[in-house]
């Protein structure tokens, strides 16, 4: 999970740590992985979330590439889920349709799609093995440029008002998200 970048567009605040529904966004982005072997968080330390690895990319802030490599190094499973720390619509669920599809077609991985179709490179799951060797060999700074060759399978979910896609980068986004929290109680 990476939770390490500068929040420019929320002035800088602790994005991970912002609120909706009553609790942290990483702790939804946590709960949705809560299955997985071994929880790698790529950020500084955070209270409330016990027996998590934490790591830290060099330089700290370098942004998603350098932030992927460091915790993917972290990593001792086939599969690995890449999630941004602000996706408080993100269930277990959604996460068991990206491996289900990604095991359907054989491919190295799948990313969500959002309603315009666009990917959502911080929200799939890849094959480590392939992951590791496209950052072995890739330059770049961008997650698409280093995750579109892989030809991941593109998922779409029927999502409602909830999107499990829908990040919050934006003081409009979040208070949209407690605003949809608050209309349901939990934002399930």
């Amino acid at each position: 999970m990476l939770a390490g970048g500068r929040a420019r567009r929320l002035g800088g605040a602790d994005k991970p740590a912002a609120p909706v529904g009553g609790r942290p966004l990483i702790a939804w982005v946590a709960g949705a992985a809560a299955g997985a072997a071994r929880l790698v968080v790529v950020g500084p330390p955070r209270p409330g979330l016990p027996g998590v690895v934490v790591v830290r990319e060099d330089p700290p802030g370098a942004g998603p590439v350098p932030a992927l490599r460091a915790g993917l190094a972290e990593v001792r499973a086939p599969w690995a889920a890449l999630l941004a720390a602000d996706l408080p619509f993100l269930r277990p669920p959604h996460l068991a349709a990206l491996l289900a599809e990604a095991h359907r077609a054989d491919a190295p991985g799948a990313v969500l799609v959002d309603d315009g179709g666009r990917e959502q490179w911080l929200a799939g799951c890849w094959r480590t093995a392939p992951l590791r060797a496209a950052l072995d060999v890739y330059e770049g700074g961008s997650l698409r440029g280093l995750l579109a060759p892989l030809e991941p399978v593109r998922v779409a979910l029927e999502c409602r008002d909830r999107p499990p896609w829908y990040d919050c980068d934006t003081p409009e986004a979040l208070d949209h998200a407690e605003r949809v929290a608050g209309s349901g109680g939990e934002p399930a």
